[in-house]
């Protein structure tokens, strides 16, 4: 009686399951914990359905065990096979040692390392090749190139071996290197040929140098060699164009697959989410759903929610969040933590807080999520209340836990609580203060009006402050009038992002203030020598699955005579409450009656307007604004809550703001 290959090896993982854990291997007459003696059936089976004399017969049982994932038993078979004095051959070692890489168990691949070298196999390609990655993931590098410098004639599998060892211990131009050398030798050698293995492994490359030229290099080999229908390489290649910022190429290649698979999908949806672009990102989604080809998963719908959360696009949100119930994929962490983070970003912290509370197994993400999502709203206690119930259930915060903390802090005006969770994080968890930690504490003391202290803080830092911190103070310094620490900042920002132009356009505000017209008149022919244009400012409201999106003084919309109609009966509404415009937030060379109408016709004012004409009484309206609102809007708004009776979230650059009855959360400090 004789059965196939697959089902032997079944028994036999039955034969071995149940045995502890190993921790070394031993191949000789060493006894070995995975050596199987305890199990006294093993013999039995093999004496029926193998010859145990036959090293092929075991070698067969040895690969498929590894191939499927079980290390611990292909190494015990090793084990067994060597304890019957069998001499191995070339075929015995491979997978023997590629489950010592499996599970990192360096002893055991020395001892594996020793018995290839005493039976004569350790010139052998494919021994070599295996050793190589074992080192190489143990960390082992040096090892490695040992032994890769010492093979007479190598193959593809051995350099692709290397070139991966490389990127596995971050030495990545090492490993772009080695691809150019592999390149030369496949002139001389026809052992070496380049296949999609080793271009999946140069591409990954690729993808962490962030080079678009090289990119572009090894995709025009990739399509010379007739390698642009393979899957992996397609989907490897993709990632390095978005990496290199070009998404354009990356959907280029997407679009020219031939199949695609899961991997195809996910990847083209996260790199749209991930770069901010959701629409695009959501239009795949659609596409994949419509194709019907495959089913999305756990990482489908986390890159999904992300896109939502960057749009803003609750309705959406919501259900991607029924998707995932009935995927019964809410104990999934990342894709409960996504539903998180999407809500907080859509204006729904009380939705969030109650994903939050569902979650039966949370981790540091989840966690900084709820804090990050209180922060932003301007929550800063019940950010705080998170933050201590993280550490009472021994979670330790990171890096971008301290952030969201800080970040809390400053949007609330926690001068104190900041101050001691800044000098507390490094000698207490362990978490040196990085750049956007001293980023939040400048902005921090900078609202407090403590500009000394902030620039004090600049000064004083370990690392280079960024365009953030100097940002961050440079609007401290527009808030209280500052002009001098102003002009300093500024010129840092020159510096270091010459063509954001926001930058100038508020120190020429900050001029402005001051009365300083020449000054103001110099920013003016800076940007315009420069090439610079201010970006329009933009809102968007989203009503009954649609997303209305507004300009300055739009005139485009299908509704904009009754939306300017509406807002002229408000304004005088508003005016008999009390509202005066605030006029230092236009420019200060026209007069006063342009002031006045420039601020009336503000997109946030526009998109308001629309919301409340256009939605049942007593919902909220949800606005998205692309730049920071200015604070005669923001005044407008507060008023506009009260005499409507409606609640109102703006969620502009820096933060949300709910407006209610009159009153911002904010506290009037953004």
């Amino acid at each position: 009686m004789r059965i196939s290959k697959w089902r032997l090896c079944l028994i036999i993982k039955r034969q071995y399951s149940g045995s502890s854990k190993p921790s070394q291997y031993s191949g000789s007459s060493k006894p070995s914990q995975y050596s199987g003696s305890s199990k006294p059936n093993l013999t039995a089976w093999f004496n029926k359905y193998v010859d145990k004399a036959d090293v092929s017969s075991w070698n067969s049982v040895i690969a498929d065990l590894a191939r499927s994932g079980n290390s611990v038993e292909a190494l015990r078979a090793f084990s067994s096979m060597r304890k019957l004095s069998l001499t191995p051959n070339r075929s015995s070692f491979p997978c023997a040692i590629k489950s010592c890489s499996a599970l990192l168990d360096l002893h055991s691949g020395r001892q594996a390392h020793q018995q290839a070298l005493v039976f004569g196999f350790e010139s052998d390609l494919f021994v070599s090749s295996a050793l190589i990655d074992m080192y190489c993931r143990s960390g082992l590098l040096r090892d490695a190139w040992k032994l890769f410098d010492e093979i007479p004639h190598r193959n593809v599998v051995s350099w692709t071996s290397m070139i991966t060892g490389c990127l596995l211990n971050d030495h990545t131009r090492q490993a772009l290197l080695l691809f150019k050398e592999l390149l030369v030798d496949e002139f001389d050698n026809e052992d070496v040929s380049l296949d999609p293995v080793v271009l999946v492994s140069v591409l990954s490359a690729c993808s962490r140098v962030s080079s678009k030229g090289l990119t572009q290099c090894v995709h025009g080999l990739v399509m010379t060699r007739g390698f642009d229908e393979d899957l992996g390489v397609g989907n490897t290649l993709m990632d390095a164009y978005a990496k290199c910022g070009e998404l354009g190429l990356s959907r280029k290649v997407f679009d020219g697959m031939a199949q695609r698979d899961l991997v195809s999908w996910n990847s083209m949806i996260a790199i749209y989410a991930q770069s901010g672009l959701s629409n695009e990102a959501l239009d795949v989604f659609y596409g994949m759903v419509k194709e019907g080809d495959f089913l999305y998963n756990a990482v489908t719908l986390s890159a999904v929610l992300l896109a939502c959360a960057h749009a803003g696009a609750l309705l959406v949100g919501q259900c991607i969040h029924d998707q995932v119930v009935k995927m019964g994929l809410e104990e999934n962490v990342i894709v409960s933590t996504s539903i998180i983070d999407m809500y907080c970003k859509c204006g729904r912290v009380g939705m969030a807080r109650k994903a939050f509370d569902c979650m039966k197994e949370k981790n540091v993400k989840t966690w900084t999520a709820m804090v990050a999502g209180y922060g932003m709203h301007g929550r800063a206690k019940e950010a705080l209340e998170v933050f201590y119930k993280m550490i009472s259930h021994g979670i330790k915060p990171n890096y971008i836990t301290f952030v969201s903390l800080l970040n809390a802090c400053s949007h609330a005006g926690l001068l104190a609580e900041g101050w001691y969770w800044f000098n507390t994080m490094n000698h207490e968890f362990g978490v040196k203060p990085g750049i956007e930690h001293y980023g939040c504490m400048v902005d921090l003391l900078g609202r407090a009006g403590d500009l000394t202290k902030a620039y004090d803080l600049i000064k004083g830092m370990t690392m280079r402050p960024d365009s953030v911190v100097w940002g961050s103070f440079l609007g401290a310094c527009r808030i209280h009038k500052n002009v001098k620490l102003a002009e300093i900042s500024a010129r840092k920002l020159f510096e270091l992002d010459p063509n954001n132009c926001g930058y100038y356009i508020l120190l020429s505000n900050i001029y402005a203030d001051a009365g300083r017209w020449e000054d103001v008149e110099k920013m003016r022919l800076l940007m315009k020598n420069r090439g610079l244009a201010k970006p329009p400012g933009f809102s968007v409201v989203e009503l009954k699955g649609m997303v209305h999106l507004f300009l300055v003084g739009d005139r485009e919309h299908p509704q904009h005579k009754k939306i300017y109609e509406y807002l002229e009966k408000l304004t005088i509404k508003l005016q008999e409450a009390g509202y005066a415009p605030d006029m230092a937030s236009v420019l200060h060379d026209v007069d006063e009656e342009e002031k006045e109408m420039t601020l009336r016709v503000h997109s946030e004012k526009l998109a308001v307007a629309f919301g409340i004409m256009n939605s049942v009484p007593g919902t909220t309206i949800q606005i998205i604004k692309n730049l920071r609102v200015c604070a005669d809007c923001h005044t407008v708004i507060k008023l506009i809550s009260k005499v409507v009776n409606r609640e109102i979230v703006v969620r502009d650059s820096k933060r949300f703001h709910h407006f209610r009855d009159g009153l911002c959360s904010c506290g009037d400090f953004w």
